[in-house]
């Protein structure tokens, strides 16, 4: 009889491509989200290398971190005036165009957040390994996905081989019994959690998230609990898909449709602990 495995354990699983003792194993990506900050240094690796981007269908890029946050109706066609974050974005078109890779830049109705947009159009979903040269990548682990930042040389070898070598981190569970008191926040039990455990209680681990509390929780919830496990020093932090997660994503523009969609209700079920 097989040992019992956590979610985070039964992901890495399915996305092992090779594993050798004493190494680390190597990881297959389902996403790969860019943005302008940490991606021109990688691409420009690539082209050194001669290398072309592996599986560019399974990278997303969009402007994000040094876009003005003016509404879009009141800003209308004002020109940016900083000449670094002109250049970045600048440098995230073209490396796009070049690489072909799907880009929502300024002016796209997609175009957001990066850890927001996944979610919004269907990208995020359970048992997927997502990546993000970004420190709070852990966001889309609400959906109950395994995501995580990398670094800019990681986002170069992701880009050129869809795959990460990476050490199979732990699992810490933290379980909270009973609904949220009145007027308490999930940004308030994450904060009051971090309080608990310190900035380095989850180094070297998965949280996992369990319990009424997080079960109760709307997805932007659960998203901003799992954003700020990076606070308290863990890998990536997850909560087990559910209704509320199936409920988000169904119809979502790049969610499973039909018979895919049942097919995938039914592997998501499954990834429970």
């Amino acid at each position: 009889m097989s040992e019992p495995r956590t979610i985070a354990e039964k992901i890495w699983d399915q996305h092992v491509v090779r594993s050798r003792e004493g190494q680390p194993d190597l990881l297959y990506v389902d996403l790969h989200l860019v943005h302008e900050v940490t991606s021109p240094q990688a691409f420009d690796g690539l082209r050194v290398a001669g290398r072309t981007v592996r599986r560019p269908e399974l990278t997303l890029a969009t402007a994000d971190h040094n876009v003005p946050t003016d509404p879009r109706q009141v800003r209308g066609e004002l020109p940016m005036t900083d000449e670094l974050s002109i250049a970045q974005l600048e440098a995230l078109r073209a490396n796009c165009e070049e690489f072909g890779i799907r880009l929502f830049p300024m002016g796209s109705r997609n175009q957001g957040i990066v850890h927001i947009i996944g979610p919004e159009l269907g990208l995020t979903q359970p048992g997927a390994v997502i990546v993000c040269g970004d420190s709070h990548t852990a966001t889309h682990g609400a959906f109950g996905a395994l995501a995580f930042g990398i670094g800019t040389s990681e986002v170069e070898h992701v880009l050129a081989t869809q795959t990460l070598p990476q050490r199979m981190p732990k699992t810490l569970a933290i379980e909270v019994e009973g609904s949220l008191p009145p007027g308490t926040t999930p940004k308030d039990l994450i904060l009051h959690i971090l309080g608990v455990i310190g900035v380095d209680g989850g180094t070297g681990h998965v949280i996992e998230y369990r319990g009424q509390a997080f079960e109760e929780m709307s997805m932007e919830g659960r998203m901003t609990v799992c954003n700020m496990s990076i606070e308290g020093g863990a890998r990536a932090g997850l909560v087990a898909p559910d209704e509320t997660t199936f409920a988000y994503l169904k119809d979502k523009p790049y969610a499973p449709k039909g018979a895919d969609w049942d097919a995938a209700i039914e592997a998501w079920r499954a990834l429970r602990t």
